[in-house]
């Protein structure tokens, strides 16, 4: 993708979120499997291993801020309003190195 800018989403979830991921988890895994190439690294957080998830993170690969917008806005999560979210530009550091998560 030419110029693209790579974006850091931090989400914080209400307490409702935990009942919207069982629900929508399908339509949720569907919609980061169809934008995977803008979207290629997402997950959910939890405060410690075993835990609820009470937040995620997504780091985007697109043209713009406004491109980003709309692809957080429109997952199936965020649309049912129980979370809210952060974000940021953000550069790789090691630009040359690749990870594997």
């Amino acid at each position: 993708m030419a110029d693209t800018i790579r974006w850091l989403v931090v989400f914080d979830d209400t307490p409702e979120m935990l009942d919207v991921r069982r629900c929508l988890q399908d339509e949720h895994f569907a919609y980061l499997r169809e934008h995977i190439s803008e979207i290629p690294l997402a997950g959910g957080c939890k405060d410690e291993p075993g835990g609820d998830f009470n937040g995620g993170a997504w780091v985007l690969e697109v043209s713009s801020k406004e491109r980003a917008i709309e692809l957080i806005e429109n997952d199936p999560y965020f649309k049912a309003n129980a979370r809210q979210y952060r974000l940021r530009t953000w550069g790789k550091a090691f630009a040359d190195h690749v990870a594997r998560l």
